[in-house]
């Protein structure tokens, strides 16, 4: 059995669709949430039903250090993260090498790098003009968004007019892909 653990910052929405992919299989288990974020609707709904949760309080050594040790102890074997805004520490990254995924909502190499998530993407996409746009899976390094990209699925955004219409778009391609190149990425 593999174990995963899932980071986010935000609301929660991809580890709530990867939760509810992996619930079923038993080579594959969401094993541990993580966040940054005690606020965010999943982590709050997560830590009611189950115990296997951290909040990284903060981006301090210590926090990470803390959080080493969860990994450990729920021999966690790959990292997923789902809309996780800090930067992974090098130490992580060589505890797990190859073995942490990140999904960005663009067609990378364009459009990513720190500061680079979200609606900060998607309204440089409508502000460039793109006619397309989309997702990529890749393997986290020690730069933002430059690991060894596994996915991407484009899409035409040619007829789009609003920052809403295309992140509504990214977050259904994120939902419906996501958990699929978890899993042949772990397999």
């Amino acid at each position: 059995m593999t174990r995963i653990a899932v980071f986010i910052s935000g609301k929660g929405t991809n580890a709530k669709n990867i939760y509810d992919y992996f619930k079923e299989d038993s080579a594959i288990t969401f094993q541990l949430l993580v966040s940054n974020n005690a606020a965010s609707n999943y982590y709050l709904k997560y830590k009611e039903s189950s115990e296997n949760h951290f909040l990284l309080k903060d981006n301090t050594n210590d926090s990470w250090n803390e959080l080493i040790n969860e990994l450990k102890k729920y021999k966690i074997d790959w990292i997923v993260l789902a809309g996780f805004l800090f930067k992974i520490p090098s130490n992580i990254i060589d505890d797990y090498p190859n073995k942490i995924l990140n999904i960005h909502p663009s067609l990378l190499p364009k459009y990513g790098g720190k500061g680079m998530f979200g609606d900060f993407v998607h309204k440089a996409v409508i502000d460039a003009v793109e006619t397309e746009s989309g997702i990529t899976i890749h393997l986290v390094n020690e730069r933002y968004d430059e690991g060894e990209i596994l996915f991407q699925k484009k899409i035409d955004i040619s007829g789009f007019n609003t920052l809403t219409e295309l992140r509504v778009a990214i977050r259904e391609l994120e939902h419906r892909y996501y958990p699929l190149e978890i899993k042949k990425a772990i397999d």
